[in-house]
């Protein structure tokens, strides 16, 4: 790599504007609502964010495409029987449209696979609660799965929320493939609704059968969509970090969820921008477009399309999606295991002793590139437990994807504080000679999952092997943090320790595309998985094959079906477990010689 002389945090905070975001956030909500994949105002703000980058000194251009994008409309919930009531609703993105559907409802909770025990929902409405638990399109799929004739689902909120949700609801990710248009694009009638009506609804089914009827409305095609792209000297020899998020929304100003995010992403360009000369990596900058109505279709097409310089050179991916939102006071950070450290240890030394909590990345928002295998991050401040818990887990506030996100929905001074902890982390990948992640953590938490899982035996199926592998690589990976530790403050400022530091730098990167494919994914480094996949609560996702074998007859198919995805899925282990001690290895190797 090219030796920089350290440039101080200091330097990026004395130039780092809250007001200009602020000004920026005010543009867009004004200038540009209702940011739609492929509207004119979703245009009109590419070309806004592509001029500011511009301005700021970035290479910034516009990437135009075809999007598998939804047009939703206002829809409506009549209950039938035992009363006669008519409910507003609104159609969920890529819902199949209907002029009127009916049948029984049944309430299935969060819609997660578990609250379909014992409930025949076959030709039947469900009503579910509008969560992240699973998410929105992860409902829906289940819902189509299990023979369901149409969806409604509640909005989240305390009681008296009388805000009806906007949504999408299609499973696959990005742009379908032939496979995934047929398997995960659920031809499903989905509307929302007011949870005060969800309420109701739920009480009155709790009392004895319900009748409903509903109709929903959806235009659902391909777009030209316009996305914005951006570069700081990322040359074909240089790493560089990705910063992204994304630009379209729904109706409404949406002022949280994300024009508080991209002014925060315009504001950073511009400040990096000015001490270009000072980094030591480059700077590339994704303003994603059909992420709400689409399912991350730009996030997704630019990480196929960058395949190979996404593997070759980029050290970390940064994503910013509804910062600063009003009320909130607990930071909510996100990160891959290797990063894990590092994200509470920068934010912390921003935000002192605010309360903070760290969830392993899911695959959720514009999370894109985890088949690439780039150590993701993301983080904004949410909500006390308790507060969730009241609010039926609104997590993003009671107003997100409503009518009502609007621009006092973000708090100004938590915008500046927000922008402060995003640029402490830029700053540190952009900066630091050797990158700041740890693969001792990643060692431990597959051994422990492995360890977990092999105490289930299944014939056939040597998971001993694997924890013996993760055992050798949890070794070598707690040496190699040690040696890149010890390497860090001496390569601070010393431009002779530049080959060492490319050799550390080199071997994170070398791990991350091997590993986080397989601790993060179902389907591995060439596909997405669909989005809300249930199994991504799990390390190692594609080992939950392996174990739902427990609980079937060794004589059935289901049972022969599933060993054969769980033999595979325990190969992909093998093969990346292998690769990765020698990878480690081989570093160590050079680095004692």
């Amino acid at each position: 790599m090219n030796w920089r002389p350290p440039m101080n945090f200091e330097n990026v905070l004395a130039d780092l504007s809250p007001d200009r975001a602020w000004a920026d956030l005010e543009h867009i909500t004004r200038e540009f609502p209702s940011r739609l994949a492929g509207t004119e105002n979703a245009r009109r703000m590419a070309e806004y964010a592509r001029d500011e980058l511009r301005a700021a000194g970035l290479d910034a251009r516009l990437e135009e495409f075809l999007g598998l994008v939804s047009f939703p409309e206002p829809a409506l919930v009549r209950v039938v029987s035992p009363v006669q009531r008519d409910i507003d609703a609104f159609t969920l993105g890529h819902s199949a449209s209907t002029d009127g559907v009916e049948g029984e409802l049944v309430y299935v909770g969060s819609g997660a696979e578990s609250e379909y025990e014992g409930k025949d929902v076959r030709g039947k409405v469900t009503l579910s609660e509008l969560s992240y638990s699973p998410a929105r399109h992860e409902k829906a799929y289940i819902a189509w799965k299990r023979g369901s004739l149409a969806q409604i689902m509640m909005n989240w909120g305390d009681e008296n929320n009388t805000a009806v949700p906007f949504g999408s609801m299609k499973s696959a990710w990005g742009n379908p493939t032939p496979e995934t248009l047929e398997a995960e694009v659920p031809q499903l009638p989905c509307v929302g609704i007011a949870r005060t009506d969800g309420l109701w609804l739920k009480r009155l089914w709790e009392q004895g059968p319900v009748r409903v009827w509903l109709r929903a409305r959806a235009e659902n095609g391909w777009r030209k969509l316009t996305m914005t792209a951006a570069e700081l000297d990322t040359g074909p020899d240089r790493e560089f970090v990705l910063l992204g998020g994304h630009m379209d929304s729904w109706f409404g100003p949406q002022a949280t969820d994300n024009a508080a995010g991209d002014a925060c992403i315009l504001e950073l360009a511009r400040v990096f921008g000015q001490h270009r000369d000072r980094l030591q990596r480059g700077l590339a900058v994704g303003l994603w477009m059909g992420h709400e109505t689409g399912t991350m279709v730009s996030s997704t097409r630019f990480a196929d399309t960058n395949w190979d310089r996404l593997r070759a050179r980029c050290v970390a991916y940064i994503q910013i999606d509804q910062p600063a939102m009003t009320g909130a006071s607990v930071w909510n950070l996100h990160s891959t295991d290797e990063a894990q450290t590092f994200i509470i240890r920068a934010t912390r030394e921003v935000t002192g002793d605010m309360p903070l909590r760290w969830h392993r990345q899911a695959k959720t928002g514009d999370m894109s590139f985890f088949g690439v295998g780039l150590p993701s991050l993301a983080g904004e401040m949410s909500f006390t437990d308790e507060e969730i818990r009241r609010t039926a887990l609104a997590t993003l506030g009671w107003w997100h994807h409503s009518i009502h996100n609007t621009l006092d929905k973000v708090d100004r001074n938590l915008l500046g504080l927000h922008l402060r902890v995003y640029a402490r982390w830029l700053w540190e990948l952009l900066t630091e000679p050797v990158l700041p992640f740890e693969y001792g953590p990643v060692a431990d938490r597959l051994l422990r999952r492995l360890t977990e899982l092999a105490a289930t035996r299944v014939p056939g199926i040597d998971l001993d092997g694997l924890v013996e592998r993760a055992h050798r690589f949890k070794t070598l990976a707690e040496r190699f943090d040690a040696q890149a530790q010890a390497w860090r403050p001496r390569l601070r400022g010393d431009q002779a320790g530049a080959d060492a530091a490319g050799l550390l730098n080199g071997t994170m990167m070398r791990l991350a595309r091997v590993l986080i494919p397989v601790a993060s994914t179902v389907v591995g480094p060439y596909g997405q998985d669909r989005y809300g996949h249930s199994w991504q609560t799990q390390v190692i996702p594609a080992l939950v094959a392996y174990s739902k074998l427990a609980n079937l007859d060794p004589d059935s198919e289901a049972y022969q079906v599933w060993w054969v995805a769980a033999i595979r899925a325990r190969n992909r282990v093998a093969d990346a477990l292998e690769q990765s001690v020698d990878i480690v290895q081989q570093a160590l190797d050079r680095l004692d010689s």
